[in-house]
């Protein structure tokens, strides 16, 4: 018997289960939704346990839980891990969302004429995770599930999964695999599949600037003490030259150049510069000379700020010289570069360009390393087509320019290799207001991963 039928006839039971979960504002950044982010983790779990899963745990960390599951039916067979993550993002500017965060809504737009769903983790990555815990339903409701299965569901992949390594390293014979398989990614539009060949990795920064010491009035003091916000926004600009190059010595030191061959294939993907720009209503991109909008966000490392304060920022005005001034800056990193060399280097940069006037105080947040995937290998030729058959055409290879910390981790740890299966889209706002995710990607994931099982143990006799 084939899933697809299963699906059919349950897809309105598998979308209220994304709704409620979708209710339940697991924040992992903000200690005030710690019981939410816990209620999460037993829903997750709840589900699993009724999807047929066995010795299904939420197993607690020194953060938030990591609910595990599995399903191992035979020895001979290949298993496959699945990793996602239940935690999601602040909602701040709360203001800005058209419904609120965490009542979902389902409203039909140009781009999802089936209709999408909005709240705040819709497609990163409850929705995408949920796929998986749906998708081994179906298959264990059809018997065709063709591999082993473990489930690893953290929640603390928003704040960079400080202790999925912990666990990992204290249960490596429990999580052994063949391989990781992982949906926190997209495809280039709902009518074109791809799959993500590699991710950037990062380095985040926060940085603190002081002047005097304390807050001065601007005009007693202006213009004869130095404005920690106005220096501070001196030293992040001079990091970018005139052909935006990251101008922090050492920085291209060990990025590998992808060569032009592999340049003129990434440009084989559709994309359109204008469609781009109307997207995100701007009248011009921006990014460094001699790379297209794509290779910017994909093959190149950046540096952005994500944050930046100091002063009276409330309502109406106070006439202050503040005595500090903060920024978050981040740092996407490409194949070649390591996230703590490339945080030493910033933070060295940071402090030798500080002027006589200010001190300057920098701290390393998390990080994690680029990685990037085989297209020879059998788990991308299994990824490949499952997507083919479900989407009618092969998918293509791309590189995405987000990061997910722990796909090194697993690597280095388990010694497997990641499949990055993502069916979201770039513009479902992850990480914004108004985020969302189309029926139609939750439906086809839940049609294609089971795929996924089948072609994979096939190719791995």
């Amino acid at each position: 018997m084939s899933h697809i039928p299963y699906l059919e006839a349950n897809k309105e039971r598998f979308l209220n289960e994304l709704l409620d979960l979708l209710r339940i504002p697991s924040v992992s950044a903000d200690s005030k939704y710690a019981g939410d982010v816990k209620k999460t983790a037993d829903f997750v779990a709840e589900k699993l346990k009724a999807a047929g899963a066995d010795n299904v745990e939420v197993c607690p960390t020194a953060g938030h839980p990591i609910v595990y599951g599995e399903k191992i039916f035979d020895a001979s067979l290949p298993t496959v891990l699945v990793y996602g993550h239940y935690d999601v993002q602040p909602a701040d500017p709360v203001e800005l969302w058209h419904s609120p965060p965490f009542e979902p809504v389902i409203k039909i737009t140009e781009e999802h004429p089936e209709g999408a769903i909005y709240a705040r983790g819709a497609c990163d990555d409850k929705g995408q995770m949920y796929m998986h815990v749906k998708a081994f339903e179906a298959m264990m409701q059809t018997n065709t599930l063709a591999c082993n299965v473990k489930f690893m569901i953290e929640g603390e992949e928003e704040v960079g999964s400080a202790n999925l390594g912990t666990f990992i390293k204290a249960n490596k014979a429990k999580l052994k695999a063949d391989v990781v398989l992982v949906s926190d990614t997209s495809i280039i539009a709902n009518d074109t599949p791809s799959i993500d060949v590699g991710l950037r990795g990062l380095a985040y920064m926060e940085v603190e600037v002081t002047g005097p010491n304390r807050d001065l009035h601007s005009g007693v003091y202006g213009g004869a003490v130095a404005n920690p916000a106005t220096i501070l926004c001196q030293m992040i600009a001079s990091m970018h030259d005139e052909n935006n190059h990251i101008t922090i010595p050492g920085f291209y030191d060990d990025v590998i150049v992808v060569s032009d061959a592999d340049r003129a294939e990434m440009a084989k993907a559709p994309f359109s510069l204008d469609a781009y720009k109307k997207d995100l209503n701007v009248d011009e991109v921006w990014g460094e000379k001699g790379y297209s909008t794509v290779e910017r966000t994909s093959i190149r490392p950046t540096l952005e700020v994500n944050g930046i304060w100091g002063g009276y920022t409330g309502e109406g005005s106070k006439t202050v010289l503040p005595s500090k001034a903060f920024a978050k800056i981040s740092m996407r990193l490409v194949p070649g570069q390591n996230s703590h060399k490339i945080s030493q280097l910033f933070k060295a940069h940071f402090e030798s360009m500080a002027p006589a006037y200010v001190k300057v105080n920098v701290t390393e947040h998390h990080g994690g390393e680029p990685v990037l995937t085989p297209t020879d290998s059998v788990e991308f030729g299994a990824a490949s087509k499952a997507m083919e058959t479900t989407y009618g055409k092969k998918p293509i290879p791309t590189r995405g320019g987000g990061s997910i910390p722990i796909i090194a981790l697993f690597e280095a740890e388990l010694g497997i290799k990641s499949m990055l299966m993502g069916f979201g889209l770039d513009s479902d706002a992850l990480h914004s207001p108004n985020e969302k995710y189309g029926l139609f990607n939750y439906y086809k994931g839940i049609e294609t991963i089971p795929y996924f099982y089948k072609y994979y143990a096939e190719m791995k006799k």
